[in-house]
């Protein structure tokens, strides 16, 4: 790799990107994240992981810099451990999304991430975190106050074909993307991406595109990796995400990340 300038700042999605499969941040990743810091350069963790989802991430950060939850909608403070700033999906567009997508894609379920909290339809199948979460409520409705994230499930229809669908039914109303792998739409605030809130706070950091790395594996990374001046997948990134980066480096298990870190910093 040829030797360029280190960044200002290093973007980095977390699941499926900087840490393994199994949700942990090896030793080496830390090391290498302490590297950007260490160096003046700015860390920001851009993540579809909602806030309740980041203790394990910001102790192995010892608690610093800012993360940037729920594919945009959500800025967490991870010194604090609060949320400072959010754009969530009004109520009234909630309700009119979920219409116009039970009337039209039989079989959906739905769930709602809340600025604290998480909340679902009975029949919605919980993955991950939230299959051992206290937070995971069971609600008869997930339109009765805004959320940050709406989140529908199809059991049979992939991840792709899905997004298509929600995209032309409510592609006007909400921002549509997913990156779990399963039949699962994550959707935000009309126009709310981890690139617009990435540009923002970069902006108040007077920080440049082109001054800018970052690291993604799934369609929601999408458009932080196209407003970074330089954009890196890992070697296990969705079709999508390989073929629109600018490199292409090791696995999230093989350290893909801290890989490049260690060449920049």
């Amino acid at each position: 790799m040829q030797s360029l300038p280190a960044p200002r700042l290093v973007a980095t999605d977390l699941d499926g990107t900087a840490l393994r499969t199994d949700g942990t941040v090896s030793p080496r990743t830390v090391v290498a994240f302490g590297r950007v810091e260490e160096s003046g350069s700015v860390l920001v963790f851009v993540t579809g992981r909602p806030p309740r989802w980041m203790g394990g991430v910001a102790s192995a950060v010892r608690h610093h810099g800012i993360a940037i939850c729920a594919n945009g909608a959500l800025i967490y403070d991870l010194h604090t451990e609060q949320i400072v700033e959010s754009h969530l999906i009004a109520v009234e567009v909630l309700g009119e999304v979920v219409a116009q997508l039970r009337a039209n894609v039989s079989g959906l379920v739905f769930s709602v991430e809340y600025e604290a909290g998480f909340a679902h339809e009975s029949d919605f199948l919980l993955g991950g975190l939230d299959r051992k979460s206290a937070a995971a409520v069971c609600v008869d409705s997930v339109t009765s106050r805004p959320c940050a994230k709406l989140l529908a499930l199809h059991p049979r229809m992939g991840a792709d074909e899905l997004q298509s669908v929600v995209h032309e039914l409510v592609g006007h109303l909400v921002t549509a993307t997913h990156s779990s792998g399963r039949g699962l739409i994550e959707m935000s605030a009309q126009g709310v991406t981890k690139a617009t809130a990435l540009a923002a706070f970069a902006g108040q950091l007077e920080i440049k595109p082109s001054q800018a790395v970052a690291f993604g594996d799934m369609p929601n990374d999408l458009p932080m990796l196209s407003w970074a001046g330089t954009s890196y997948a890992v070697a296990n990134a969705h079709p999508d995400v390989l073929a629109a980066v600018d490199h292409v480096t090791a696995a999230n298990d093989d350290d893909g990340v801290a890989r490049v870190l260690e060449k920049l910093f």
